[in-house]
């Protein structure tokens, strides 16, 4: 029993009688006066002994669990309409297992990467083949247990100068044509950190509640931000295009656009960065390249994903399906999809608000027996407040 609740007297002629604990934000059954109620109290906790104040069918709330993913992962890729594949990924969802010892870092930690690649499959296949290589030994990738605000910050300063890094890279290569370059997107889980690298037109997008959450921004020379420092550079777009050549704004290699070396050039490297702490909310993450996100947006390709694990749960078969879909839209491109689930299986996020709000206490009955002594006061005390009204 708790101090200022209201007693509700229902008259049975029996001794032992029932009554009901509400709680005062609970309209009152019975309009009884305060006095009486308050009245009533002490002595009927005096007479019954010391009642509960934890009801077993009503449990306390318990301690929120800080989120952390359970990382699993699919991908499917296809030559699609060309005659040639030129698109390459990487899919590690163990990173810290895959480094080995001497890496240290938050766990879970995984990286996945796509590079969609034109002018050949040269530059595309080199970055795949060095990855561990470009993106984490030469690019002295910082260590740490904890993802706090300086690792972070290391963190991408040391993606920047693996993105920098690999285009030298395709530049000193005498084996990779100087025509060859590929567009490059790279997500890195350190903990519940989730961040994104891109450069080119591949796309990540994060299923947050099943709505669509852009991870990353095209970089195609008719936008505008990149328009301007396209033409503040020397560079000119025709038809859409780069220097009336390529489709895009910035990628790895194509050194035929960026020679002589440290000049200039409209064609960069520079990747930007897109970071989000992931919450319980977040199902998955989608990375595609261009082929797929030429014909369907952001959102209708979560909902291809989102079906598709409710129905079988199954990362590998969603991104096939989504390339399929893409297919079916009549891409004209090569298609390569990752899909990366936050969760051990498929859990509908859509609902999880509802649940995790602080729970309001229902309306709940506590009943007990009064002795024929607590009874008399309590009829003692009604009748003395009747009279007094």
């Amino acid at each position: 029993m708790v101090a200022g609740a209201d007693v509700i007297h229902q008259s049975i002629s029996v001794l032992d009688v029932q009554y009901r604990c509400i709680s005062k934000r609970i309209d009152e059954i019975v309009d009884l006066s305060a006095t009486a109620a308050v009245a009533a109290m002490t002595p009927l906790v005096s007479s019954m002994g010391a009642v509960s104040e934890r009801d077993p069918d009503f449990p306390e709330k318990s301690t929120p669990v800080e989120f952390i993913p359970s990382i699993r992962s699919g991908s499917f890729a296809d030559i699609g309409p060309r005659k040639f594949m030129e698109d390459e990924h990487i899919r590690i969802d163990n990173l810290s297992g895959h480094l080995g010892s001497v890496f240290t870092c938050p766990t879970p930690s995984a990286f996945y990467g796509v590079f969609d690649g034109h002018g050949g499959q040269d530059a595309a296949a080199y970055i795949k083949r060095h990855a561990t290589k470009l993106f984490f030994e030469d690019a002295e990738f910082p260590r740490a247990s904890k993802a706090d605000t300086a690792f972070l910050e290391s963190v991408e300063d040391s993606l920047r100068r693996a993105f920098l890094q690999a285009d030298l890279a395709l530049a000193d290569d005498c084996a990779v044509s100087t025509s060859s370059g590929t567009t490059a997107l790279t997500a890195l889980i350190l903990g519940r950190i989730l961040l994104v690298a891109n450069a080119g037109d591949c796309r990540a997008v994060l299923c947050r509640k099943g709505a669509a959450m852009e991870m990353s921004q095209d970089h195609r020379p008719i936008y505008a931000v990149e328009c301007k420092r396209v033409q503040e550079s020397g560079g000119y777009i025709e038809d859409g295009y780069l220097n009336g050549v390529l489709s895009v704004s910035r990628a790895l290699g194509d050194w035929d656009m960026k020679l002589p070396r440290g000049s200039m050039s409209p064609l960069i490297a520079e990747p930007e960065f897109k970071k989000v702490v992931l919450t319980e909310e977040d199902e998955f993450l989608i990375i595609g390249c261009d082929g797929i996100w030429d014909v369907m947006s952001s959102q209708h390709a979560v909902g291809v994903v989102r079906r598709g694990l409710r129905r079988h749960d199954d990362p590998d078969r969603c991104a096939r399906e989504l390339v399929m879909e893409a297919l079916r839209l009549r891409t004209f491109d090569n298609l390569t999809v990752i899909v990366v689930c936050f969760a051990s299986e498929h859990r509908d996020s859509s609902s999880l608000p509802e649940l995790q709000r602080p729970q309001q206490v229902p309306q709940q009955l506590r009943y007990c027996s009064l002795s024929a002594e607590a009874l008399c006061n309590l009829r003692s005390w009604l009748e003395k407040d009747d009279d007094m009204n």
